[in-house]
């Protein structure tokens, strides 16, 4: 192999590399399922994550819950130790997940929590979440600003959409299947009398046929 050919090879190798590397820190952050409740709603809210600070196994997630949501309850699980913290006026403003055995980086981890919307829940609900591992600390915190796109944080805390269109247009899906189905119905009521009307001239013309075999026969014989 030239000396040439050797360094174009080197050279494409290293742009695969990088190619490869940006997706997996694209992904390094704490997501959460799903992304967007009807206003009102309910939902059970996973948390999930498949890094930890560096390569360092994560021990504890600690959400922040933001106002607006009118019960929180976190899932028991056996992965994690659960502590809860209250505001004054009694609900729930932060939620500790504990890991039992820490998590290392690369396997999924994920925390959960059924959640109430209130009648006063603004438009997205933000939750921070504080990340720790067994060597340094995750802060999980950027709120992306109005027209800006949030996947260019560093790092972004998990966003729920109060999500009214959607449940309008999925309001508006499910009218519009009601009408074709109506609109279908319809078509085979008014199919049903013209079979039948058909059906029985058929059936008539096919006696008259028989009848005229008949006396033909008689005749020849």
């Amino acid at each position: 192999m030239s000396r040439i050919t050797r360094r174009g090879a080197l050279i494409a190798a290293i742009a695969a590399g990088l190619v490869l590397a940006a997706p997996a820190a694209a992904q390094a952050h704490v997501g959460v399922s799903p992304d967007a409740v009807e206003p009102g709603g309910s939902a059970v809210l996973t948390f999930a994550f498949t890094h930890g600070c560096e390569e360092s196994p994560t021990t504890a997630l600690r959400i922040t819950v933001p106002e607006g949501l009118a019960s929180v309850a976190p899932t028991s699980d056996s992965e994690w130790d659960i502590a809860v913290e209250r505001a004054d006026n009694g609900l729930v403003s932060a939620v500790t997940y504990t890991a039992v055995t820490p998590i290392p980086s690369g396997l999924q981890g994920a925390a959960s929590m059924a959640v109430q919307l209130g009648e006063d829940a603004p438009e997205s609900l933000a939750f921070p979440v504080e990340q720790q591992c067994e060597i340094g600390v995750n802060e999980w915190v950027e709120i992306a600003e109005e027209g800006a796109d949030p996947h260019d944080l560093d790092s972004p805390a998990p966003v729920v959409t109060v999500a009214a269109a959607a449940a309008a247009a999925a309001e508006s899906r499910t009218d519009a299947a009601h009408a074709e189905h109506s609109d279908a119905q319809e078509q085979t009521s008014e199919a049903a009398p013209a079979g039948i009307i058909l059906g029985g001239a058929g059936l008539l013309a096919g006696v008259a046929a028989l009848v005229v075999s008949v006396l033909a026969y008689r005749r020849s014989a």
